[in-house]
């Protein structure tokens, strides 16, 4: 079987949790007092007690090589044939870095196949969803990876935050830097286009946001294309499934999800955040 390697960034659809194909290798959320394994010894209600009660904003770090290497020596041993390594974009993280690093550790032979998504969180799970069929269905892996970098080059991702303070604190805010300063009493919408965070636009509200977040989509797909859809939420459920539903009434949308944001992107994003992206099908 070819498996799949992500990293704790990506957003998957509920329908791949605990999927056999799948292996995730963790980032981490660092504080003064103890560094945590992104999903794994922090889940969300643990990491937004830290992120609003800690005197210092969390930071976050990659996997080293060494663990890749170790995560890739035991997928091969336990059975894989190959492996798609598909991470966070390296504008955002230097985990793919440290997964090429891995490989060369192995002396570069080992049947693995490094992806940069160019995105995380829901694109990312888009992308590994995609990848999973198309593994599934029996499709070789160069033409998977070859399916993988049309979608990844379609995707288009908006999302509404309630504050640039995290992203700005972070080091993640790009050219949404520009931003600063200029937001009282707004919502800054932003976008992850070619793996960095950039600006797109700014509302009065977070409905307004959203729907200027929807605009920027169907600018790019259109309402007829056939496409998938993620939603990213961090404590705003129930603006995420009522997106979710306006994203199916508006596009011929085959299947939408909503997913919870990893520590380590509300890390960066903060809590109030709504993201949506969209890919055009193959």
């Amino acid at each position: 079987m070819i498996r799949i390697l992500t990293d704790s960034t990506a957003d998957l659809p509920p329908a791949l949790q605990g999927n056999p194909r799948i292996e995730i290798i963790p980032l981490k959320v660092v504080t003064p007092a103890r560094t945590y394994l992104d999903r794994v010894d922090l889940d969300t209600p643990q990491f937004l007690n830290l992120l609003k009660n800690s005197p210092t904003l969390p930071t976050t770090s990659q996997p080293s090589a060494g663990e890749f290497r170790t995560k890739y020596e035991k997928m091969l041993k336990d059975g894989a044939d190959a492996i798609l390594s598909m991470h966070i974009s390296s504008k955002l993280s230097g985990t793919i870095s440290s997964a090429h690093a891995a490989l060369e550790e192995m002396g570069g032979k080992a049947p693995i196949t490094i992806f940069d998504s160019l995105s995380t969180s829901i694109g990312l799970g888009i992308l590994v969803q995609q990848a999973v069929k198309a593994l599934d269905a029996g499709e070789p892996l160069s033409e998977v990876v070859k399916v993988l970098e049309v979608m990844r080059d379609a995707m288009t991702i908006g999302f509404v935050v309630d504050t640039l303070e995290y992203l700005h604190k972070g080091g993640r805010i790009g050219k949404a830097a520009a931003l600063m300063g200029t937001l009282l009493n707004v919502k800054p919408v932003l976008t992850l286009t070619h793996g960095v965070i950039e600006p797109l636009d700014k509302a009065r509200s977070k409905r307004k946001g959203l729907e200027r977040t929807m605009a920027y989509i169907q600018e790019a797909i259109g309402t007829e294309r056939p496409m998938v859809a993620g939603i990213a939420q961090l404590e705003t459920a129930e603006e995420a499934e009522g997106v979710r539903q306006a994203v199916l009434e508006r596009f011929n949308c085959k299947d939408c999800f909503i997913a919870e944001l990893s520590p380590v992107i509300g890390t960066h994003t903060g809590p109030g955040v709504v993201g949506i992206a969209g890919c055009p099908l193959p």
